[in-house]
């Protein structure tokens, strides 16, 4: 049968003959040369041919788009360092999802979001949270239509420094948030934005209202400043927070996620066939947030309630007596403010008493299966016209009504405690004055299934593991299916918390890492094509408290706390006791406190704590134990700062000394912050000279001051004083410190020493000796040799210092063949005597560069010769004098001259040596001896002690690669001699 078509836009028929642009192709509508403002709106199609009309889903067609920036410039925005700032977008008109990004500069640079920056994808704008000099530049936004792939960009916006300070540190200002209520789709990507300015950059957290942790499915993006929710389901629904903290506070931006869907349909109407004067009842309904409303539809008009026709706001039409008007085609129509969804049946009337062959032969199912002992019902309810008369057979035998069987005028049959007897094959006979038809099934006879091993009421710890056993028997020719629910939920494969174990058999349920909210009442259901059973457990599981509440502070001294608080879920298991901790401004984190009662027990709600600082901020939290452990700690309460008090700590380490002449310098170790106990606090230093009875005082205001000088010309050089330092405050004097004795500063020695004279010792060493001061009136704490090489340079000046009772010194380090300038001086605190006439000293030339080489030995038992080439010194260098030979047991000892190291000086180029015996490695060596001191060493040679089986020992001689091929090359020019 052909169909015919018609179209309309907005509600508006389209004449098509009218509109070249429209024309239709197989029912389908083509627009040619789309037009953004003639084709946008609303588009449905009519369906129609002899038996009626049905309209077809709603199409909407709408246009993307992207306008360019409005042209023109943008103002500077000046801030602070420090400060957190917004750049505005002001995105174009447009239609279609835009994404938006921020060029600093010049392109291809882009802003790169860290937690100090957002480019939030709702608004466009970009959010620094702190400005550092490193933000100074222009800022351009690119916006781009996910759909037309457009990209326009604003114009650029300059971000500079303002010159008048810098941006002190504040508490967070959430400056990006979301709605207080946010409608997501089943199934959607839903996104929430949350970005914060403060200093410092404050952290992003999320949590959800109900405490309930986020599922893994959950991503953060961009340090925490994005939630994305993949996947929404109603288990997403509810409150989220989020929380932006740094050390000067926090704070916190709410919403909820409303879940909304489209109507769906479960339950519809199919085609059907009624006689005149019989009775339409048919029935639609859909699922949807919000509820769908519905309306009904006959040919493509709007059915309305009237006489005959009733409409039920829940899906019902019914029809009280039909007439041949009303055959057609009927939509039932399910409709919320998300979408529209349309069903369809045809209705026909008959207008004549005809047979009407079954609907569906398969009046029961093909094989009907039973467990012994139940009541079955086999429905035989053909269509026909007139009524048609029913006959039951078993087999090919007639069933007949008894104490067991039932046979009612509607056709059903129905056999009570059925046993095994009962199965077998089953036909109905349905017969009227047109005809009969019939249908057979077959009927088996099952035992009944049996749970043996059922779940168990069980108490668990959070973060254990559990198995719930749900074990049957049954018939082998059942299927049975294992499925579990969840304090009324069914729970669902792939949770991953749960996981479904076991066989045929058993349908066991696995629970990993338990939390607190998996507590409740399990069921296993277990389902065959009989019955079905179930099994109930409940789960108790125990975890550490939930965090105690509203944590007050309500009395308060300069060293004690009252505190107060409410108990929070104990999770199980009873709470035994409360700890209390608290944080200052000076303290690294938390720390536990001293309390009274000592130890609060799990009935106690108050407590005072104690041996606190005076005029310090505290906050306080409290945390709840149970046989568990400890739970999370309870919200912060409320800053308090404790009264003041006198200052009882005292400056530490006391001293002085040194300075400038006429002065007494006073030195000591601050008080901490969290010890000076009020305000106004400063120090007393208190000082007398040795003999004299009263003290002079002096007080200074600065808190951390820890140094005081004391001026005074009568002040006689390095003289003894009584010093002792104390603290006061707005409240009063607190102690001084011990009494300790400290000099005056003294004066440089006046007088240089004497008989001054220096020699070369190497080409890196000059011996210098003098004689030592006496009797003089300041004192001397040692002497200084200084050292330079030109006396036009003073920066190329080196010194050595030795204690006062030493007459000479040595300095080191020096070039060869170089003149060196040196004088000598007494020292003390107060600085040097004046300096010598400068003598002058040149060191000697460097001992040669070249090492000996071509070192060859001979080994005769213990008895070892070695013998080199000599060494020719050139004329920078040293004359050779000898050579020295050394032997070491290791190659550590050589380097370090320490250890067993036995030396040899020899003025020819060889030397003999006794291996003793008693060790088994032996290292040796050949340098040059010169004025200018020992010259490199040559390659060394490694010696073994090797045992034999009859417990004697010999030697093995092992070189390095170059020495082993030179002492080849000698053995043979000596042996060609």
């Amino acid at each position: 049968m052909s169909f015919f078509h018609l179209w309309s836009l907005n509600g508006t028929l389209i004449n098509l003959g009218l509109d070249r642009r429209r024309r239709l192709s197989g029912g389908n509508l083509i627009i040619s040369s789309l037009d953004r403002y003639q084709d946008v709106g609303m588009y449905q199609c009519m369906a129609y041919n002899t038996v009626g009309a049905i309209l077809s889903r709603r199409a909407s067609l709408q246009f993307a788009y992207l306008d360019h920036f409005k042209v023109h410039t943008r103002s500077a925005v000046s801030v602070r360092e420090g400060q957190g700032v917004v750049l505005l977008c002001g995105s174009p008109t447009s239609s279609g999802d835009l994404t938006y990004a921020w060029i600093f500069n010049e392109y291809p640079y882009f802003v790169q979001q860290d937690n100090r920056r957002f480019v939030s994808q709702q608004t466009g704008n970009l959010y620094i949270a702190k400005v550092e000099p490193s933000d100074v530049g222009n800022y351009t936004c690119v916006v781009m239509n996910s759909i037309t792939k457009g990209k326009v960009q604003s114009s650029p916006t300059s971000l500079i420094l303002r010159t008048d300070g810098v941006m002190g540190e504040y508490e967070p200002k959430i400056e990006v948030n979301f709605p207080d209520n946010v409608p997501a789709a089943k199934g959607s990507t839903v996104t929430l934005e949350c970005f914060a300015l403060g200093n410092p950059v404050p952290e992003i957290t999320w949590r959800r209202a109900n405490g309930v942790p986020f599922p893994s499915k959950v991503k953060m993006k961009y340090s925490n400043a994005v939630l994305e929710i993949p996947s929404f389901q109603q288990d997403d629904t509810g409150g989220y927070e989020c929380v932006a903290e740094n050390k000067m506070g926090k704070n916190t931006v709410t919403g909820r996620l409303a879940f909304y869907a489209k109507p769906q349909w479960v339950q519809t109407m199919k085609d059907t066939a009624l006689a005149i004067e019989e009775r339409l009842y048919w029935e639609c309904r859909a699922n949807g947030r919000p509820k769908p409303s519905y309306t009904w539809l006959k040919n493509g008009q709007q059915l309305l309630s009237e006489v005959n026709y009733r409409l039920s706001s829940d899906g019902v039409l019914s029809v009280s007596a039909l007439t041949l008007s009303d055959a057609g085609m009927y939509q039932c129509v399910a409709e919320n403010k998300h979408g529209v969804i349309y069903l369809a049946a045809e209705l026909m009337v008959l207008g004549r008493m005809a047979f009407i062959s079954l609907l569906n032969p398969q009046i029961f199912v093909a094989k009907r299966i039973l467990k012994t002992g139940t009541t079955v019902t086999l429905e035989c309810k053909p269509q026909a016209y007139p009524i048609a008369s029913i006959l039951w057979k078993k087999g090919n035998l007639p069933i007949h009504t008894n104490d067991r069987i039932t046979l009612s005028p509607d056709g059903t049959l129905r056999l009570a405690n059925v046993s095994k007897s009962d199965a077998g094959s089953y036909t109905c006979f349905a017969r009227n004055r047109f005809g009969m038809s019939s249908t057979t099934g077959r009927l088996l006879v099952t035992d009944p299934t049996r749970i043996i091993q059922g779940p168990v009421d069980t108490e668990i710890i959070v973060g254990e593991s559990i198995v719930l056993p749900c074990q049957v028997t049954s018939d082998p020719v059942l299927d049975v299916s294992f499925s579990w629910a969840f304090n009324g939920q069914l729970i669902a494969k792939g949770d991953g918390h749960f996981e479904f174990v076991g066989g045929r058999t058993a349908g066991d349920l696995m629970i990993r890492n338990i939390q607190l909210y998996h507590a409740g009442k399990y069921i296993c259901v277990v389902d065959t094509d009989v019955e079905s059973l179930s099994a109930v457990a409940v789960l108790i599981v125990k975890g550490p408290p939930s965090p105690p509440d509203s944590v007050t502070v309500e009395e308060v001294t300069d060293s004690t706390a009252q505190l107060a608080w409410s108990p929070g879920r104990d999770n199980g298991s009873p709470i035994t006791n409360y700890l209390i901790q608290t944080r200052t401004p000076f303290t690294v984190g938390w720390q536990r406190v001293n309390t009274v009662p000592e130890i609060i027990d799990g009935n106690t709600l108050t407590a005072t704590v104690v041996d606190l600082n005076a005029w310090v901020e505290y906050d306080f939290r409290v945390l709840a134990k149970n046989s568990v452990g400890v739970g999370e700690p309870s919200p912060v309460s409320v800053k308090t700062r404790t009264e003041d008090a006198v200052p009882d700590a005292v400056p530490g380490d006391v001293g002085g000394g040194g300075g400038s002449r006429y002065e007494l310098v006073i030195t000591w170790e601050p008080v901490p912050e969290e010890l000076q106990n009020g305000e106004s606090f400063g120090y007393i230093i208190a000082f007398r000279a040795f003999g004299e009875a009263s003290w002079t005082h002096v007080a200074t205001s600065a808190p951390g001051a820890s140094r005081y000088v004391y001026r005074n010309d009568s002040i006689a050089p390095f003289s003894p004083f009584h010093v002792k330092v104390g603290t006061y405050n707005s409240k009063g004097q607190g102690p001084f410190s011990p009494v300790v004795t400290i000099y005056s500063a003294e004066t440089e020695p006046s007088e240089k020493p004497a008989g001054v004279r220096a020699r070369s010792v190497s080409a890196s060493e000059i011996e210098v000796n003098w004689q030592a001061l006496s009797f003089i009136p300041e004192r001397v704490l040692g002497y200084e040799v200084a050292y330079w090489e030109d006396d036009t340079k003073p920066e190329t000046m080196g010194k050595v210092r030795v204690p006062w009772n030493q007459t000479s010194a040595t300095v080191s380090g020096l070039a060869g063949n170089t003149q060196y300038f040196l004088t000598v001086s007494a020292f003390n605190t107060a600085g040097t005597s004046p300096f010598l006439p400068a003598i002058n000293v040149t060191t000697k030339k460097p001992p040669p560069s070249q090492p000996p080489m071509n070192v060859g030995w001979n080994l005769m038992g213990s008895q070892l010769s070695v013998y080199w080439e000599p060494v020719v010194a050139m004329e920078s260098e040293s004359e050779v004098l000898g050579y020295q030979v050394k032997n070491s047991t290791s190659m550590n000892q050589w380097y370090r001259s320490g250890g067993k190291v036995i030396t040899l000086t020899t003025v020819n180029a060889t030397a003999e040596l006794t291996l003793p015996e008693d060790d088994e490695e032996y290292i040796i060596f050949v340098q040059t001896l010169s004025e200018g001191g020992l010259g490199p060493a040559s390659d060394p040679i490694r010696i073994h002690q090797l045992s034999n089986a009859r417990g004697s020992r010999a030697w093995s001689v092992e070189i390095s690669p170059l020495s082993l091929f030179l002492t080849i090359a000698i053995s043979s020019f000596r042996s060609s001699l």
